[in-house]
């Protein structure tokens, strides 16, 4: 069984440990995290082994980067520069209870939580974060860094370009682009394309804002992803 460590000790982190856990491919070694004041501590039984850095010090283990939230939901892309792994270092972490059709690709460092769902064709990229109970319809793309936050339906053929944010229970319309690092707020409604670094809100949601200032910072210096998408099928 391989080993698996999780930079990050927060809620996503926790959770992705758990579905680790359920899904008995990995023996999770434990989480690492920038945050002195929880190293030698235990999140839900799981030991907080030091910081992300550490890394280096645990070469055969695969690796999985769990953190982010509405405010700073560029933080998985920039530990995925820091930390400079090749991509076979990162795991692909799939609850046993989320359904991934054999025509659907998912990338590696992504995390699909519990009753997940992706039908036909869905091409989902490299550290990407996919809640509970998101449903993926036939073609959807969702690029590297995004996130699905439980519950997010997306119409078939949507895009969620790089790092896009998708706040919980929201709703893409088929056919249209939520842009990158653009946020989508919990509850609203997609009925148009979403242009690149803005917040969306409401229903049907209108632009609110700008996106936070880290994913602005992404947006404007066009980091090349990681990986392209179309990677094993899980």
């Amino acid at each position: 069984m391989n080993g698996l460590v999780i930079v990050g000790a927060g809620g996503f982190a926790r959770e992705t440990a758990q579905a680790a856990a359920d899904a008995g491919e990995f023996k999770v070694l434990g989480h690492l995290d920038d945050n002195p004041a929880l190293h030698g501590t235990e999140v839900d039984g799981v030991p907080v082994l030091g910081g992300c850095d550490l890394i280096g010090e645990l070469p055969e283990a695969r690796v999985v980067i769990c953190v982010g939230n509405p405010r700073d939901y560029a933080a998985r892309a920039r530990l995925v520069r820091r930390l400079a792994l090749p991509a076979d270092r990162y795991a692909t972490v799939v609850h046993p209870t989320a359904s991934v059709s054999r025509t659907s690709q998912v990338g590696p460092g992504t995390v699909l939580l519990a009753h997940c769902t992706l039908t036909a064709a869905v091409h989902v990229g490299a550290h990407v974060a996919v809640m509970p109970q998101v449903v993926l319809t036939h073609d959807d793309v969702v690029e590297d860094f995004a996130t699905l936050a439980s519950g997010v339906r997306l119409g078939g053929g949507a895009r969620l370009e790089c790092g896009a944010y998708a706040g919980s229970g929201a709703l893409v319309r088929e056919g249209t682009t939520v842009g990158a690092w653009s946020l989508i707020g919990m509850g609203s409604a997609v009925l148009g394309d979403v242009p690149p670094g803005e917040v969306w809100v409401g229903s049907p949601a209108r632009r609110l804002r700008e996106a936070p200032a880290p994913a602005l910072d992404e947006l404007s210096a066009r980091h090349v992803p990681t990986r392209q998408l179309g990677g094993p099928v899980v």
